[in-house]
C-alpha cells in the first residue's frame, strides 16, 4: 500500500510536470498572455513560485522574454496561446534569432487528435517558425515533457544561442503521467588551447593596421574586463558591433566606436584600410559592413581571425584565415594574458581621436536638441543605468552621443525591430529594480508597444520612457526624401498626448519643448517612482544626426 501511494505521488498533469521542470532549470520568471489552450500550464505555475508577468500583447511578452535572455544569458521564457497569440509573438522570436539570444517560447496548441481539420486557431508551428527559430517541436505525449523541455533549454543555450518554440497540445497538457524530472548536467567550462591563442597572436603580430571587432552572445562583466586588458597590452583599437556598445567602456583609450547604421565615416574608412580583422563573437553582418561594402566577402584583402561559438558561422559569409570555435569570453580569458606583439600605438591613437571627434555634439535644428538630451543622460545617469531602444532615426542620436561605461547597460535589437525598447525596459526594471532604466523611443516606435504600460504598473516596474515626438516615421521619411523628395506618402503620424497617456495609466507624464528644461523634467520623472513618460517635441527639420530635412530634400531634388 505504501509503495502504491509513493507511485501515485509521482502522477502529475502535464502543466504541473512542465512547471516542475522550469523550477528545476532555475527559471526566475515567465512572461505571458493567457489563453485557454494552456490552462493546465497556468495551473502548474500557480504554486510553482515562479512569477508570471502577464502582458497585454504577445509581441510584448516575447520581447520581454528576449530582453531577459539578453540581460542574464539564460533562456527567457514566455507562454502564448495558439494561432493569433503565436503569430503576434513572432517578432520577439525573430529578434532572439538575429540577436543570438537564448529563449524558449511555449505555445498552446489544439487538441492533437483534431490535427489537419483546420480546427479553431490551428497552426502548423514547425512551418510558421521553422525559418525564425533555432528549433521548433511539438510535445504530443505527456510523459515526454521533461525530455523536450530539457532539450529545448540545451538547444537555446548551445553554440550560437537562439529561440526555441515548443507547441503544447491542450489534451497533452491536461493529461497525467508518472515521469521523472529532467536531469540538469553540470556545465564544464572549456579553455582556449595554447595553439589557438598562438594562431590568433600570429595573425595579429604580422598586421600593421589591425582592428578588433566584438559582438555576439555570451558576454559578461568579466569578458569586458578581459577585453580591456587585451586591448591595453596590445594597444589595438577595438570596435563594437551594431548595438553592442556596452561590451567595452567607451571611455577606454583603445575604444574606437561602433559599427552602426549611421557609422562614423572615418571609422568606415578604417575598416576598409585594416589589414587584419580579429572578430570576437560577432558575425560581422550587413549592418557592420554597410551592406558588405566595407569588407568584400569575395575578396576581403585582409587577414581575418574569426572566433565564434557556432562552427556553422565560420566561413558562412567571410572565409577566415583562422577560424576558432569558442565563445568570445573564452578566447579573451586567454588573450588577456598574451604578451605584447606589435607596435600599433599610433594607429590606435588615431582611431580614438576619430571617435572623440565624432561624439562631439553637432547641433541640430529646433529648441529641443536631441544631442543635448543624450549628452545630459550620458553625463548624469549612473554608470549602471540600463538604456533600451527600438528602431528609428532617434536611435542614431543615442548610438552616437551616449557613452556606455559598463557591460549590461544596452538593450537594443540588432534585428532593427520597432517597438522593442519599452517592453525591454519593463523586463530590465523587473530584473534590476535597484537600477535606473531609461527607454528611448520615437513616437512611432513607442506606439507599437505602449499598451505595456499597464503591465509595468501591474507588476511594479518603473522605467522612464523618453519619447522623441516628430510626428512621423522618421527613418522612412528620410529615405523617402532622398528618393522621392517632397512627395510625403505614408509616413505622417497623428499622435496622442503622451504625457496624458502616462497619467491615464497612473504614471507620471510631462512634455519638454526646450533642451534646458529636460534635466528638471527627468528629475521629476525619477522622483515619481512609477512608470513615466517625458515627451520631447522635436523639430521637423531634425531628420538625422548629420542632416536636416531641407538639406536631404534638396540633395534628392538635385539628383
Amino acid at each position: 500500500m505504501l509503495r502504491k501511494t509513493a507511485e501515485a505521488h509521482m502522477i502529475r498533469h502535464g502543466g504541473k510536470i512542465l512547471s516542475d521542470q522550469l523550477v528545476k532549470l532555475g527559471v526566475e520568471r515567465v512572461f505571458s498572455v493567457p489563453g485557454e489552450s494552456f490552462l493546465a500550464a497556468l495551473d502548474g505555475l500557480y504554486d510553482s513560485g515562479i512569477p508570471n508577468i502577464v502582458c497585454r500583447q504577445e509581441g510584448g511578452a516575447a520581447m520581454m522574454a528576449e530582453a531577459y535572455g539578453k540581460m542574464t544569458g539564460k533562456p527567457g521564457v514566455c507562454f502564448v496561446t495558439r494561432g493569433p497569440g503565436a503569430t503576434n509573438a513572432s517578432a520577439g522570436i525573430h529578434i532572439a534569432q538575429q540577436d543570438s539570444t537564448p529563449m524558449v517560447m511555449f505555445v498552446g496548441q489544439i487538441d492533437n487528435r483534431h490535427t489537419d481539420r483546420e480546427t479553431f486557431q490551428e497552426v502548423d508551428y514547425r512551418a510558421v517558425f521553422g525559418g525564425l527559430a533555432k528549433w521548433v517541436a511539438q510535445v504530443d505525449h505527456t510523459d515526454r515533457l521533461p525530455e523536450y523541455i530539457g532539450r529545448a533549454f540545451r538547444v537555446a543555450m548551445s553554440g550560437r544561442p537562439g529561440p526555441v518554440v515548443l507547441a503544447l497540445p491542450e489534451n497533452m497538457l491536461s493529461a497525467a503521467a508518472d515521469v521523472p524530472d529532467v536531469h540538469v548536467p553540470a556545465a564544464v567550462p572549456d579553455a582556449l588551447s595554447p595553439q589557438a591563442v598562438q594562431s590568433i597572436m600570429h595573425v595579429l603580430a604580422e598586421a600593421e593596421r589591425p582592428l578588433v571587432v566584438v559582438g555576439g552572445p555570451h558576454w559578461s562583466a568579466q569578458a569586458q574586463a578581459d577585453l580591456q586588458a587585451f586591448a591595453e597590452i596590445q594597444q589595438v583599437p577595438v570596435v563594437a558591433g551594431f548595438r553592442r556598445q556596452d561590451y567595452m567602456d567607451n571611455h577606454h583609450a583603445c575604444y574606437a566606436g561602433d559599427l552602426n547604421v549611421g557609422i562614423n565615416p572615418k571609422l568606415a574608412q578604417r575598416v576598409r584600410d585594416a589589414d587584419a580583422l580579429i572578430l570576437l563573437g560577432t558575425r560581422l553582418g550587413d549592418i557592420e559592413t554597410q551592406g558588405y561594402t566595407l569588407v568584400d566577402p569575395a575578396a576581403s584583402r585582409k587577414k581575418i581571425v574569426h572566433v565564434h561559438a557556432d562552427a556553422d558561422e565560420l566561413g558562412r559569409v567571410y572565409t577566415p584565415d583562422v577560424g576558432i570555435v569558442a565563445t568570445a569570453p573564452m578566447a579573451l580569458r586567454a588573450l588577456s594574458q598574451a604578451e605584447h606583439a606589435g607596435a600599433w600605438e599610433s594607429w590606435t591613437a588615431a582611431a580614438r581621436a576619430d571617435y572623440e571627434s565624432w561624439i562631439a555634439p553637432q547641433e541640430s535644428p529646433g529648441a529641443l536638441k536631441q544631442e543635448q538630451v543624450i549628452k545630459w543622460l550620458s553625463d548624469n545617469l549612473p554608470d549602471d543605468a540600463i538604456l533600451t531602444n527600438g528602431a528609428g532615426n532617434y536611435a542614431a542620436w543615442l548610438h552616437r552621443y551616449f557613452v556606455y561605461k559598463q557591460h549590461g547597460t544596452q538593450l537594443a535589437p540588432t534585428s532593427g525591430s520597432m517597438g522593442y525598447g519599452f517592453p525591454a525596459a519593463i523586463a530590465a526594471a523587473l530584473t534590476h529594480p535597484d537600477r535606473t532604466v531609461v527607454c528611448l523611443a520615437g513616437d512611432g516606435c513607442f506606439q507599437m508597444s505602449c499598451n505595456e504600460m499597464s503591465t509595468a504598473v501591474q507588476h511594479g516596474a518603473a522605467p522612464i520612457a523618453i519619447v522623441m515626438n516628430n510626428g512621423r516615421y522618421g527613418t522612412i521619411r528620410m529615405h523617402q526624401e532622398k528618393t522621392y523628395p517632397g512627395r510625403v506618402s505614408g509616413t505622417a503620424l497623428a499622435n496622442p498626448d503622451f504625457a496624458a497617456l502616462a497619467q491615464a495609466y497612473g504614471g507620471h507624464g510631462e512634455v519638454v519643448e526646450k533642451s534646458e528644461d529636460f534635466p528638471a523634467a527627468f528629475a521629476r520623472a525619477k522622483a515619481a517612482g512609477t512608470i513615466a513618460i517625458i515627451e520631447c517635441k522635436v523639430d521637423e527639420e531634425a531628420l538625422s544626426t548629420g542632416a536636416t530635412l531641407s538639406a536631404v530634400r534638396e540633395a534628392g531634388t538635385e539628383c
